[in-house]
């Protein structure tokens, strides 16, 4: 559930508040932290490579704020990359086929540690008027092993990359107006899944500021039972005393309506709080009339907790919520609100062309109306807790969830994540079951499965009892965890026998948690094992697997199967079943990555809605085949269709219920065409044409207009059409974008298994460390040969180590030194601006790189104001000299440790244009807003095709509050 909170606004003269409307807003704070940081690479095992991370005397694990290197505060960051969050580093790295097949490739891992750990840093700052307030940092997932520090304090470390953590940090910040920086480790190296998974900081970062008394995080949960007209909602609050003293608060509840007008309130509720306690306040609030949540009219309310101590409202906390019944029956499957529904769910990971994991809020509310359009009901979380937006999605636009637990097991840990993924998760009303895990091969047929099985199920009780507990067995049905658990979840029906577990088991209800795992690539209708095109027919992966058609009519005629759930409602990375390298993708998705649909999607839209549909299969593009057959498939709810080619009957044919029609027709150019009858009526048709060569490029946005956010987005298909506006289904050609206005692109796709092309175009950024650091006394700060590149020290010493200290252990005895390092650039610089970020290792300086002076005589405060920008006249491929001349840094105190570091080089080479290839026919390009209003405009071309120009534009709009 995704909590609503509100900034209090200081504001002159009275404020009133009339009744049946919320108070003024309270003191909480949730702000945005997605803004604003720096991202560089580091490394799982060598400290140098790693910023120095680490290798101090005292590690940041044996004494508190010792964090060093790059987790230090006063590290300097200005070499590495500015980004927003959310962000996968993964999706940006190359491709490999030394690399993880399940993770489709991508040259990360442990065959690469340069790209295996990445390092994120940001700033902000915290007013004075905050002292004294509980601050916490909040993270929604960091895949994966993150370790956090501020200001040199270390946090913790948390090792799922799925499971939302959150560190109280208010005795660690400045409050005078100094900068805090926050610094995050993340280490990828160790995958957690069998699937892609990106890496890095890929959900969202808040900073949550609350009284001393507050509602605890995810600290409410509400239930409500239905009778009749008439509701009852159960508000309970868990309230955190964060001071060192007993407080007297109340507590009021109060529920709003999706207008925002309170229909309830509940009685204030005394409540006494130990010092650094916490205290459950439970209430019964009656409503009159709900407006129940249906997937076809998903109504949420609003929870309004305020804690009030002293007069005065110190505390709100907003809980959205659905008023539903949800019910199993062992016999008649699934009951939403007293009524019969039959589950026609999919499966899905967190992934999607062009951005990989890191995915903005409008793309998941996209990717759920996508699903929905075909009759999708319901979506299982594969295989971990899902991104909090996700599941906000599903309140708001009317999806059932399965909401997963990463991993199956019965030990405190194993316990502790699955009560915070039901704790976060427990008041989304589109949750409607909790599955401990996933085809655990070592455990599920066994007796030790149904012991974790029934802990795991017995605990998760003690969380929440209103919904039923499932798991997805892909094996040992009838034994094991498939014995323990409310719902049997029956991963694949070629496994076992659906049957005969009811039979054995008659009061335990069933659904299907996998079906399919069909193989199928968008808009090809042959095998080709070398090209590895998979057909897009309908037809079983193998003898012991069925069909998406064949999965779909043994649920269909089962009662007692709640439903199914196919495997899987989108393409993702990895996995590219039944091929490998150079597949990166899977073949499963009724949708390819970029959710363009593949064929299957018209067969579920006619069983699993009630539209009418009427859908012609394969594309009527085949030259070279003319007077061979070529096999014609109809997918329709229509009682009865009849096939034309160039206007010529190909037979009429009955549908059969939860199935399709298939027509063998002599390939000759032209028109296809079907028409669909019910009770002898025409009601639809549907037209295949063959299109002639690309000619032009169509841009077409999910809509016309967009926000101007920062966050919101536009996903723009690219079409290519023939000179009669027919799109080409055949057409691969390669397509550059440029857009202009206040927008940027962010991803780019098409689908194809098999494309290698970069899914994000951005300015590569390296950090080149200043090594081998030797130095000597000079006489002066004047430039000597020892300044030259050509210059031997072989003979000097270490720098900074051996330096001889006055008697007070202060001031070194030499007034000058001279300290010489190189830096390593890489082969070729075409294109690349090269900068030295300086700092300072005396309080004057002068410095040569390459024997040249590019500065002089600077103060350190001088210094460190700005990089210098190197003249690549100055520079070569591989080792370059720098050369620092100084007066000393003194100490104040004996034990002071002086910067011994002078900087770094950043190696910033520009970004080629954004390009993508279409596949048969289509790309797609992500759009996203900047802060300004105004005209975005992409424009698409390629050579021999018209460019295509799209106007979007981004309207004002306010922005979430962010620090």
């Amino acid at each position: 559930m995704r909590h609503l909170f509100t900034l209090l606004l200081l504001l002159a003269g009275a404020v009133s508040s009339s009744p049946g409307h919320a108070a003024p807003p309270a003191s909480r704070e949730h702000l945005l932290m997605d803004f604003g940081w720096r991202f560089a690479y580091g490394h799982p095992f060598d400290p140098k490579q790693d910023f120095g991370n680490g290798v101090g005397y005292f590690s940041y694990l044996a004494k508190t704020g010792y964090g060093d290197g790059a987790a230090a505060a006063n590290f300097d960051d200005r070499a590495w990359r500015p980004l927003d969050l959310p962000h996968d580093w993964a999706v940006e790295q190359p491709f490999d086929e030394k690399a993880s097949f399940s993770h489709g490739f991508r040259a990360i891992g442990r065959p690469f540690p340069n790209a295996s750990v990445g390092w994120y840093r940001k700033s902000f700052t915290v007013p004075a008027s905050d002292l004294g307030r509980r601050i916490s940092l909040d993270f929604d997932g960091v895949f994966r092993n993150s370790i956090v520090w501020v200001n040199g304090h270390y946090l913790g470390t948390e090792p799922s990359g799925y499971q939302g953590f959150q560190y109280d940090i208010s005795d660690y910040l400045h409050y005078d107006g100094k900068p805090n920086v926050i610094a995050v480790r993340v280490d990828a190296t160790l995958e957690e899944g069998w699937f892609y998974e990106g890496a890095g900081i890929y959900r969202h970062v808040w900073l949550t500021k609350t009284a001393p008394v507050h509602v605890a995080p995810n600290g409410t949960f509400v239930t409500t039972q239905v009778a009749g007209d008439a509701a009852t909602i159960t508000a309970q609050a868990t309230l955190t005393n964060g001071s060192a003293t007993a407080q007297t608060v109340d507590v009021v509840q109060e529920v709003l309506d999706a207008a925002g007008k309170t229909v309830a309130t509940g009685p204030a509720s005394p409540v006494r709080l130990s010092g650094a306690g916490q205290q459950e306040v439970r209430v019964r609030v009656p409503v009159a009339g709900p407006h129940l949540w249906s997937l076809e009219s998903p109504y949420l309310y609003t929870l309004v907790t305020r804690v009030r101590q002293g007069g005065q409202v110190v505390d709100e906390y907003r809980t959205r919520f659905g008023v539903r019944t949800i019910r199993f029956d062992a016999n008649e499957g699934f009951f939403l609100n007293g009524k019969h529904l039959k589950i026609t769910g999919t499966n899905n990971h967190q992934d999607h062309a062009g951005v990989g994991t890191a995915m903005p809020d409008a793309l998941q509310d996209w990717r759920i109306l996508q699903l929905k359009s075909f009759g999708c009901n319901a979506y299982r979380m594969s295989h971990n807790p899902p991104t909090p937006e996700l599941l906000d999605a599903c309140d708001r636009l009317g999806m059932l969830v399965i909401d997963e637990n990463r991993m199956m097991g019965s030990t405190q840990t194993n316990l502790g994540d699955l009560k915070r993924m039901i704790v976060r998760d427990r008041n989304h009303p589109s949750v409607i079951s909790w599955s401990i895990g996933n085809e655990e091969w070592a455990i599920e047929g066994n007796a030790l499965g149904a012991q974790i099985g029934a802990t795991m199920q017995a605990f998760a009780k003690t969380v929440d009892s209103t919904r039923a507990i499932t798991v997805a067995v892909s094996g040992g049905w009838g034994q094991g965890t498939s014995t323990a658990i409310d719902v049997m979840g029956f991963n694949y029906i070629g496994q076992g026998d659906t049957d005969a577990y009811h039979a054995k088991f008659p009061d335990k209800p069933s659904w299907g948690t996998e079906e399919g795992s069909t193989h199928a690539t968008r808009g090809i209708y042959f095998v080709d094992n070398d090209k590895h095109y998979s057909a897009a027919y309908d037809e079983k992966p193998s003898p012991k697997f069925y069909s998406i058609e064949g999965g779909w009519q043994h649920y269909a005629a089962r009662p007692y199967l709640a439903g199914m759930f196919i495997w899987t409602g989108f393409d993702y990375r990895g996995e590219p079943t039944p091929f490998g390298w150079p597949s990166i993708t899977s073949y499963f998705g009724m949708m390819d990555l970029c959710g363009f649909p593949k064929d299957n999607v018209w067969y579920l839209k006619s069983w699993w809605t009630n539209q009418t549909t009427l859908h012609l299969l394969p594309h009527w593009n085949w030259p070279g085949r003319e007077g061979q057959p070529i096999a014609v498939w109809a997918y329709s709810n229509c009682d009865e269709v009849e096939l034309f080619l160039n206007k010529k009957s190909q037979g009429r044919q009955k549908m059969p219920k939860n199935g399709h029609l298939e027509w063998q027709v002599t390939y000759a150019p032209g028109t296809l065409a079907a028409v669909g009858y019910r009770n002898g009526k025409q009601i639809a048709t549907d037209v295949v044409r063959t299109a002639a060569a690309a000619a032009a490029i169509q841009l077409l946005p999910n809509k016309p207009a967009v926000q101007a956010t920062r966050e919101d987005l536009a996903i723009v298909t690219v079409q290519l059409t023939d000179k009669n506006k027919l799109p080409v289904p055949t057409a691969n050609q390669e397509i550059t974008f440029r857009l202009q206005g206040p927008g940027r692109i962010i991803g780019v796709g098409n689908g194809d298994p098999t494309s290698l092309e970069p899914d994000r175009y951005i300015d590569k950024i390296s950090v080149v460390q200043i090594e081998n650091l030797k130095e000597r006394a000079a006489k002066s700060m004047a430039q000597g040969p020892e300044t030259t590149a050509a210059f031997d020290d072989a003979g000097w010493g270490p720098a900074f180590t051996p330096r001889q200290y006055d008697a007070a252990q202060l001031v070194p005895t030499a007034k000058y030194y001279v300290t010489r390092g190189s830096f390593e650039l890489p082969p070729t610089l075409a294109g690349a601006t090269v900068t030295l970020f300086y700092q300072p290792i005396g309080r004057e300086q002068t410095i040569y790189v390459n024997g040249r002076a590019i500065a002089q005589n600077l103060t350190g405060e001088q210094a460190v104001k700005n990089g210098f920008v190197l003249d690549a006249a100055l520079l070569k491929p591989g080792k370059n000299s720098v050369v620092f001349v100084a007066t000393p840094l003194v100490k104040n105190k004996p034990w002071d440790v002086l910067n011994a570091l002078p900087g770094s080089i950043q190696v910033r080479t520009p970004a080629a244009d954004w390009q993508r290839k279409t596949f048969n026919g289509l790309a797609q390009v992500l759009v996203q807003t900047t802060q300004d209003a105004g005209e975005i405009t992409l424009t698409a071309t390629a050579p021999g095709l018209k460019t295509s120009v799209l106007k979007i534009r981004s309207a004002a709009a306010p922005q979430r509050h962010s620090n």
